[in-house]
């Protein structure tokens, strides 16, 4: 009789611990939500923002698109 999903699952977690593993729970945004996505466009505002204000940044991405311009074929 084949074993049940739950002596699979212990089975499976005592050989990563085994291994050196431990579990770990991660919480995450939730992509779906419409919050989400307007949280995203309001922080990506805010990045570009700051990013137009800061010229030696500015400086340093032109510097570093031209090193990939000439490494270009």
């Amino acid at each position: 009789m084949p074993a049940s999903s739950s002596a699979r699952v212990q089975k499976r977690r005592a050989a990563l611990r085994k291994a050196g593993l431990r579990p770990v729970q991660i919480w995450v945004p939730d992509t779906r939500s419409r919050r989400f996505a307007s949280e995203c466009r309001r922080q990506s505002r805010l990045a570009a923002q700051a990013d137009r204000r800061d010229m030696e940044l500015q400086r340093f991405m032109d510097a570093a698109l031209d090193d990939i311009s000439r490494d270009m074929p």
